[in-house]
């Protein structure tokens, strides 16, 4: 058994990937996230123990837009290190003119949940929430008998 240190990136697949482009290129540099790529095709930031790419679908697919209920992704989830910065995030997505579906709201997953849910141009769900200290991990047995200095459920 091994155990896994986080999420290393996610990319996604946009259709209108120059108002993708935009959106995230705001949003993740205002997240603490760094460009570090920008192509015709291809846009990946790095930051927060993990990375974020977007790119264009195949031609075929470029009409194509989200379905949160398909088999597939669902939703992605960024960690926020306070409540503070959710609200932070909010006010920013606001500005942007961003779709929110909801919140900022406490919700019933952990103690103490706080997020919001917003869409991309692409109508893709994305969250940003946060728990205080390890939130359901606070009881977890560790996998290994070694702890990882480096990890945190709030890094």
């Amino acid at each position: 058994m091994i155990e896994v240190n986080g999420m290393a990136h996610v990319i996604l697949t946009v259709s209108r990937f120059e108002e993708s482009r935009e959106f995230y290129c705001e949003l993740l540099p205002f997240l603490g996230m760094h460009k570090v790529y920008d192509g015709n095709n291809f846009v990946y930031h790095v930051g927060g123990r993990t990375a974020l790419g977007i790119q264009r679908p195949a031609p075929e697919y470029a009409d194509e837009r989200f379905e949160q209920n398909r088999v597939g992704l669902h939703h992605l989830c960024l960690r926020a290190r306070s409540r503070d910065d959710v609200d932070k995030a909010a006010a920013k997505l606001r500005e942007m003119g961003a779709t929110i579906d909801r919140g900022p709201i406490e919700g019933d997953w952990a103690p103490g949940y706080y997020y919001i849910v917003f869409e991309d141009p692409d109508g893709i769900r994305l969250e940003i929430n946060h728990v205080p200290g390890k939130g359901l991990l606070a009881g977890a047995t560790p996998l290994s008998p070694s702890d990882d200095p480096d990890w945190d459920q709030n890094p």
